[in-house]
């Protein structure tokens, strides 16, 4: 499993979307639509979002506030203790009370809620574009609900494409009323043609971020440097959410017989024969590549899930990324 490669046997890779039917006049087009799933962003799928919220290990520290706790002490509605006062402090954070019953002055410190920026990192490479239904339609899609419920908890959320050897940014949202632009710069992302070199591109990304927040990564991983894009992901600072997506086809090959497949970026081309040996004998090492990836998130304390991406999205939402507790 160290390239990337496209199960369709002498054929091409699929269309990257399968688009739905026009939108009747007047109504707003569908996002994202996808071909198994009848999962819509609609507003009562946004609205059951709007209870999630991505868990994060430890506290950040931002640039302005938001919606997150902070290690540091900041003016906010929650109390969190007392110092005595010196020389500069506030005085309007003064407890009269407290100096009334003990003759001495304290200033009230609060909980400071600061700013986060989600970053999601979607694997735009032609080997995403392949599968039945293909595995950048779901990426897409696990992004924008992802997205919206950072959006929703008043963090910043930015996304870039992995493509080629770099990760093109867009400019990131804040606000729940952003997410019709959300869902605008996830539809415009297309699989690159040609080779994707992913370890290059997630260091073009990691380049841009500005401070610690969360970085979700959507990738088939089907690359050979994908352990070391993990481990420098996860070096950055911010907390790693790795979501490992694989066809069913990957997952479970319908292959018999003598075949060819098809590298989908290089177009490199290998004759097998596929039988019950071959088939177990993939599977087998199919597990031990993904339960790589989870040591090596375990060790540097990112998650990792692997997904099929035939998934509902409600239920990888409010079941197993929940589970995983990567949602709250």
């Amino acid at each position: 499993m160290t390239e990337r490669s496209s199960l369709d046997a002498g054929a091409g890779p699929p269309p990257a979307a399968v688009a739905g039917p026009s939108p009747a006049a007047g109504t707003r087009p569908a996002f994202l639509p996808s071909e198994v799933d009848s999962t819509v962003f609609d507003e009562a799928f946004l609205r059951q979002l709007e209870r999630l919220l991505l868990i994060m290990r430890s506290p950040v520290r931002g640039g302005l506030k938001g919606g997150r706790r902070s290690v540091k002490r900041g003016q906010s509605v929650e109390f969190a203790d007392y110092r005595e006062y010196a020389l500069g402090d506030d005085l309007r954070q003064l407890d009269w009370n407290v100096y009334a019953r003990l003759e001495r002055l304290f200033v009230k410190l609060f909980v400071e809620e600061e700013d986060v920026t989600v970053t999601l990192l979607i694997d735009a490479s032609a080997s995403m574009a392949t599968g039945r239904p293909s595995k950048l339609v779901f990426a897409k899609r696990a992004a924008a609900a992802l997205g919206y419920i950072g959006l929703a908890s008043e963090d910043r959320v930015a996304v870039s494409a992995l493509t080629g050897r770099v990760a093109r940014r867009r400019t990131a949202l804040r606000g729940s009323g952003r997410v019709f632009r959300l869902l605008g710069d996830l539809s415009a992302i297309e699989p690159a043609d040609g080779v994707t070199d992913l370890v290059a591109a997630a260091r073009h990304a990691a380049a841009q971020l500005h401070g610690r927040g969360v970085i979700v990564l959507l990738s088939d991983l089907l690359d050979p440097g994908a352990d070391r894009v993990i481990r420098e992901l996860a070096a950055t600072g911010s907390e790693l959410i790795v979501l490992h997506v694989l066809s069913p086809d990957e997952l479970e090959p319908p292959l018999e017989g003598d075949l060819r497949l098809v590298d989908a970026e290089t177009d490199e081309r290998v004759d097998i024969t596929a039988d019950l040996a071959t088939i177990d004998a993939y599977k087998d090492r199919l597990a031990a590549w993904k339960q790589s990836f989870a040591d090596i998130a375990a060790r540097r304390g990112a998650s990792y899930v692997d997904l099929a991406s035939d998934v509902n999205l409600a239920d990888l939402m409010f079941a197993e990324l929940r589970r995983r507790r990567v949602l709250g």
